[in-house]
């Protein structure tokens, strides 16, 4: 589920990078991963040499000699792998000591997420992918000792050395809609217009809201209208979402908005330009919807600020605990799912995640499944936290400084 970060605290909104990709999203408001839903290789690492064996002293005289040396004893501390660079990132090798809280957290929790990932696996983690499936039904304490045995921690750090960097969080919003337009459901949610090319940079948000031609080139578009245009926005942020969708014959029924596609243009934050236009000191989304109510003759303005439109299609429904589709093609897991930069970490990676703040403290096993156009760089994720207020509420406030450290094939 391809997303732009929202604002998450009252401090200024960061302009979004990254462009909207394949995820599902009420309002968290809160990384592009390589083009491909594969995992990326790993890079070419130098073999380092051999410790050299210590040099023997010399035996007394009175001890008699074995006619065969003994062997010479391992170190205690095995030599790690060496570092590897991997786009803007850095991954050092640790010891599995170095992993804060390694020994307490419930990784069996995070396997189901892993093995969705796994249906997708490529080299290197083939192997190691169906030897995992073996442990579904293994403990905690098993599936910990097989983590350990099979894979190699790594430190994820800049080029530059840094490795603390930003923890945000995002959701996946529910949204009241109606099939057909009204007074109260003015605002319509488009799949893609027909003769969309991949890449192309079509019509802006003004554009498509006034423009008879781009109008035209949506008619029969439509999959449902809904109230506000700023939860709608929040939809277009967020990627996807879920919609409790009001029919014609009166009844109501649940399906999920996913991303399909987008216009083109690169997403440009709201809270940054009411900061730049000294309109309002606070970005969070809620913050944004109370300058909206309070100002209604300039909604469109604010809403024309963020020129990137998101096209969606609809899904059903299977499961109350489905997750949306990440940009790996797999569903999210809330509170084992995060979003990064696939230049730095690629997909299906399991990444042990260290963050405290003032909203919650973490240590656990999370697996990189989905990106967005703000997660880039090194020590970057966006945790998914689930769907509806709730979920919503935590993601706007979740802003915290991150440790990470992926979990490599040795």
């Amino acid at each position: 589920m391809v997303h732009q970060m929202m604002p998450t605290n009252s401090s200024p909104a960061n302009n979004a990078s990254r462009s909207n990709r394949s995820m599902g999203s009420v309002l968290w408001v809160g990384v592009a991963i390589v083009g491909s839903m594969w995992l990326a290789g790993c890079a070419t690492r130098q073999v380092p040499l051999s410790p050299a064996a210590p040099v023997p002293k010399a035996i007394p005289a009175a001890v008699p000699v074995a006619e065969t040396a003994p062997p010479v004893p391992l170190p205690a501390v095995l030599p790690l792998a060496p570092s590897i660079t991997r786009g803007a990132s850095r991954w050092v090798p640790a010891a599995w000591s170095e992993l804060p809280g390694w020994s307490a957290d419930s990784v069996g929790s995070a396997w189901g997420a892993w093995m969705a990932s796994c249906q997708r696996a490529v080299a290197p983690w083939a192997g190691v992918c169906a030897d995992a499936r073996g442990l579904a039904a293994g403990s905690d304490a098993d599936k910990r000792a097989w983590m350990q045995r099979r894979l190699q921690p790594y430190r994820v750090e800049s080029l530059q050395g840094d490795a603390l960097g930003l923890l945000t969080a995002y959701f996946e919003p529910v949204f009241e809609a109606s099939r057909t337009r009204s007074a109260d459901y003015p605002v319509p949610l488009y799949q893609p217009p027909a003769k969309l090319a991949k890449g192309q940079v079509w019509y802006s948000r003004k554009e498509i809201d006034t423009l008879p031609q781009a109008q035209a080139a949506l008619q029969g578009r439509v999959i449902a209208y809904m109230a506000d245009p700023l939860d709608a926005m929040a939809l277009h942020i967020q990627g996807s979402g879920r919609m409790e969708v009001r029919q014609p014959d009166g009844s109501v029924r649940q399906s999920r908005l996913a991303y399909a596609a987008n216009n083109g243009h690169p997403y440009q934050s709201v809270g940054t330009w009411l900061i730049e236009q000294g309109l309002s000191k606070d970005t969070s989304w809620p913050g944004i919807k109370a300058w909206a109510a309070r100002n209604p003759n300039r909604v469109n303005e604010l809403l024309w600020r963020n020129p990137r439109v998101v096209f969606f299609q609809e899904e059903a429904l299977t499961s109350d605990d489905a997750g949306p589709r990440g940009a790996q093609g797999v569903p999210l897991t809330a509170g084992r799912s995060i979003a990064v930069d696939p230049n730095s970490i690629p997909y299906g990676t399991p990444v042990w995640i260290s963050s405290s703040g003032a909203q919650t403290s973490m240590q656990k096993l999370v697996v990189a499944q989905d990106t967005g156009s703000a997660i880039t760089g090194a020590v970057r994720a966006d945790y998914f936290v689930g769907a509806g207020s709730g979920a919503g509420e935590l993601a706007g406030r979740l802003k915290q400084p991150l440790q990470m450290w992926v979990l490599w094939p040795q």
